[in-house]
């Protein structure tokens, strides 16, 4: 059963916008999903429950426009409504039918015109150095990978501003979908800012072990050679970003074995290991 505020705050949205519930809403620990017709077309509401996810409303609503994010139209306080995917077509099914390259290359377009976007009135943001604290501010064992991390997100984060974009946060192969004419478009940004590198470590990662793993150096080459990165700052992204996944993972009681994974790979290209 719903929590009392949420099912206010939820029946108010679909009054306020004249929406018509198309499925039961799911309710995350971060948020309420309600699919829904809107004017008539298929949409999604989105009820944040969380500063991060209403960091994340603000920055679709700022996408508008960008050609890379699913629309949304309409938005008020701790809601948005967005256009829905109904496409089949799924980016982690490419990548399990052996089109893994084209996969990453769709993510690097879809990356590559959200960094574009310039719009005023840019939204609230989190900066990279306070999204990395939970890794960084802690005193790591000597022989931790954590420690390891650690100290190169220090040198990433102290090092000269190049790049700086409003970033996605978390992209990978779920969040970006399908939306028919409009191709391949992202939902669930966490409204960060700081170098572009990094938005492209989490791809690193997914859709799944085996992938992520088996095909980490050919996905470095496609990152580096379709996004015109620098091989040796991606791969300490890639060793960064990777730890600081674990590391909230081990937190929430989950076997973070993909994530260090990674950042093993990642720490031994760098001769760290």
């Amino acid at each position: 059963m719903f929590p009392q505020t949420v099912a206010s705050a939820l029946d108010q949205a679909l009054r306020r916008w004249a929406l018509v519930p198309d499925a039961e809403p799911v309710l995350t620990p971060t948020s309420c999903l309600q699919p829904v017709s809107y004017q008539g077309q298929p949409a999604m509401l989105k009820l944040a429950m969380c500063d991060e996810e209403r960091r994340g409303n603000a920055v679709m609503a700022w996408w508008n426009g960008s050609k890379a994010a699913a629309l949304v139209l309409a938005q008020g306080d701790d809601a948005v409504v967005m256009q829905r995917a109904e496409s089949a077509a799924s980016l982690a099914q490419l990548s399990r039918t052996e089109r893994d390259d084209a996969a990453m290359r769709i993510a690097c377009a879809v990356l590559e015109r959200l960094h574009a976007h310039a719009a005023p009135g840019r939204p609230p943001l989190v900066s990279l150095r306070d999204w990395f604290a939970p890794l960084t501010n802690p005193s790591w064992p000597d022989e931790s990978i954590l420690r390891l991390a650690a100290t190169v997100a220090k040198d990433l984060l102290s090092a000269p501003a190049i790049d700086q974009v409003v970033l996605h946060g978390d992209m990978h192969h779920g969040n970006i979908l399908h939306f028919s004419e409009q191709g391949w478009l992202a939902i669930d940004p966490k409204g960060l800012v700081g170098d572009r590198t990094f938005d492209y470590a989490n791809l690193l990662c997914n859709p799944s072990r085996t992938i992520a793993v088996d095909r980490f150096q050919q996905r470095i080459g496609i990152l580096v050679e379709a996004a015109g990165l620098d091989r040796h700052r991606l791969l300490r992204w890639t060793l960064a970003w990777s730890c600081l996944s674990a590391l909230w993972m081990m937190e929430d009681g989950l076997a973070p074995e993909t994530p260090l994974g990674i950042a093993a790979l990642a720490a031994s290209e760098l001769g760290l290991l």
